[in-house]
């Protein structure tokens, strides 16, 4: 499966706006959502981010690979460097490394990336013959 680097691309922007957007307005969403939507997000487009990358490359491998990133971004979180918390004080930095490690940012992340496994094996599904998801 050859995946198109300009829709993904457009996924990708598309994702990233709609986190800070997610961010700006979480007055309007319930707090349940409020603790997840980001995370969720944020792991939605590493894992579109990798697929961008690695374009051939089968569903499971960009789903490892993306769970396997977000798990060590969030686990990097135990590290308190003062170099590391001056990035992490930068508002990139906090968005991308963020602060203190959370059990519920790993669901999170689970939860974006098997969303975004499952969605793009049934937008596949039927449009390029058998989608690899495995192999």
């Amino acid at each position: 499966m050859k995946r198109s680097r300009v829709l993904y691309f457009c996924i990708i922007i598309g994702l990233i706006g709609t986190g800070l957007a997610a961010r700006k307005w979480k007055v309007f969403l319930p707090d349940l959502v409020n603790v997840y939507l980001g995370d969720a997000i944020w792991a939605a487009m590493i894992y579109f981010g990798i697929a961008f990358i690695f374009n051939r490359k089968s569903l499971a491998l960009i789903a490892i690979l993306s769970l396997v990133f977000c798990y060590c971004i969030e686990v990097s979180q135990f590290y308190h460097a003062p170099w590391i918390d001056a990035i992490r004080n930068t508002r990139i930095g906090a968005l991308v490394l963020g602060f203190a490690f959370l059990w519920s940012d790993i669901l999170a992340y689970t939860l974006g990336i098997g969303l975004s496994f499952l969605g793009e094996y049934f937008f596949f599904k039927g449009k390029t013959g058998e989608v690899n998801a495995v192999a």
